[in-house]
């Protein structure tokens, strides 16, 4: 939809090591670099990951490595969005634990996005016989961690950044839209699925995103293309999106090619595709007011608090 403008979110890094890209910020330091570079050159908002392992035995992620980060980019873009990933599901911990860095952060003024995850998937790249790789590896969120997340979300008037890696996430978000559940400031992320890559979800094709808009259509919630294991732009998904009105996501972490980009380049690549449909670039400063973020007036503190994990949690 020419005219209206369009938010750009860099993912910088996810589990990418520096043996597969050089280029990819791991420490505290260098992912404040790369965000910093990335809004300055009209990023909207910024997703990464720490070198803190996700795969913990209880969940626990911490935020400190966050705190270390985005303390930085909010000295030169106060009014940044910055959101962080979790832990999976499962046996060994519970939601409240998974979600504690999230809750911290939001409580520190370092962020006003909650992350989502409204579902559970498999994630198995194929092996050499063709077959899925022979993993217990399940991404757990169950109707109950996803009812905690949406009113952690509303409790704390974070806006819930939305991760939908198969058609049955988004059947389930649009149950809290229909339900008049929805907290403000939502957006959805489409994840599509590369060739080989992690095999979930849909193909990033004409037909792959117009199933997704079908499950949207009604809503008016503002929704993004990502593609993982992939170049968004390059297969041309991120064009197909911005002719129908969404936002892009790019980064480090999404990218797969022959290339080994930096976080900017990558960037460049969607502003072009960005200028070649003839739509604007919301920055920084304007991203969370087109979103409708709640602004809390909260100032970053030295770092996060602790909270217990509820009894029966």
């Amino acid at each position: 939809m020419p005219g209206e403008d369009v938010l750009i979110e860099v993912a910088v890094n996810g589990v990418v090591p520096k043996s597969e890209n050089p280029h990819v910020p791991r420490t505290p330091a260098e992912i404040a670099s790369d965000a910093l570079t990335c809004l300055r050159n009209g990023a909207s908002l910024i997703h990464n990951h720490t070198d803190d392992f996700i795969y913990n035995a209880d969940g626990r992620h911490a935020a400190g490595p966050y705190v270390e980060a985005w303390s930085r980019v909010r000295d030169e873009f106060p009014r940044a969005l910055l959101y962080t990933t979790m832990a999976s599901g499962g046996p060994h911990t519970n939601i409240a634990t998974r979600y504690e860095h999230v809750v911290s952060l939001a409580e520190a003024g370092l962020s006003e996005l909650g992350l989502v995850d409204p579902g559970s998937v498999n994630l198995a790249p194929a092996a050499a016989d063709g077959l899925p790789v022979p993993v217990d590896l399940v991404y757990v969120n169950t109707p109950n961690d996803i009812r905690y997340m949406f009113e952690t979300c509303e409790r704390l008037s974070l806006a819930p950044s939305i991760s939908v890696f198969d058609p049955s996430f988004l059947r389930l978000a649009m149950l809290y839209v229909e339900a008049g559940k929805m907290p403000k400031g939502a957006m959805v992320k489409l994840f599509f699925c590369g060739d080989g890559y992690l095999n979930f979800g849909l193909p990033p094709t004409r037909r792959g995103l117009e199933a997704y808009l079908e499950l949207l259509d009604g809503s008016e919630l503002p929704w993004s293309v990502a593609l993982l294991g992939g170049d968004v732009v390059e297969s041309g998904l991120a064009h197909l999106a911005l002719e129908r009105g969404g936002h892009v996501r790019v980064g480090i972490e999404d990218y797969k090619g022959p290339k080994v980009p930096t976080n900017l380049e990558l960037l460049e690549g969607a502003l072009r595709a960005v200028e070649s449909v003839g739509r604007p670039i919301a920055d920084a400063a304007m991203a969370g007011e087109l979103l409708g973020v709640t602004r809390r007036g909260l100032t970053p503190a030295a770092g996060p608090t602790s909270h217990p994990t509820p009894a029966g949690s």
